[in-house]
């Protein structure tokens, strides 16, 4: 065997850099099942709400405003993070109509309960 170089050498891997955040022990955490997305040409807002069933009003409680090009690493991420869960739990099955299951409203007049 002759030892010869390889043509196509793997480079060593930057090594990744750690980072901390910290978080705020006043930091309140929200619970929304529902989520308005707006764009402009320099930014995605996310307003993450609450929308409780049989409730006529659901309630903006949180605001994320951030670049297109951070908005599709949180895509990619959230993409991988999903895939994950469903690799582990199973698959998250959706209804047909999500706002037909969860936030089905009374009737107005004619309801059979009431009579």
């Amino acid at each position: 065997m002759t030892d010869t170089p390889n043509p196509n050498p793997t480079p060593n891997p930057a090594p990744q850099k750690r980072i901390a955040i910290d978080i705020p022990k006043e930091l309140t955490a929200v619970y929304a099942n529902l989520a308005f997305i707006s764009h402009t040409p320099g930014e995605i807002v996310l307003d993450f709400a609450q929308m409780l069933p049989r409730m006529p009003r659901g309630r903006v409680l949180s605001r994320v405003i951030m670049s297109p090009m951070h908005a599709k690493m949180l895509q990619n991420a959230l993409a991988q993070n999903i895939a994950n869960y469903e690799r582990q739990f199973g698959e998250i099955r959706l209804p047909s109509t999500l706002a037909d299951q969860f936030f089905r409203f009374p009737q107005q007049g004619g309801d059979k309960d009431e009579e």
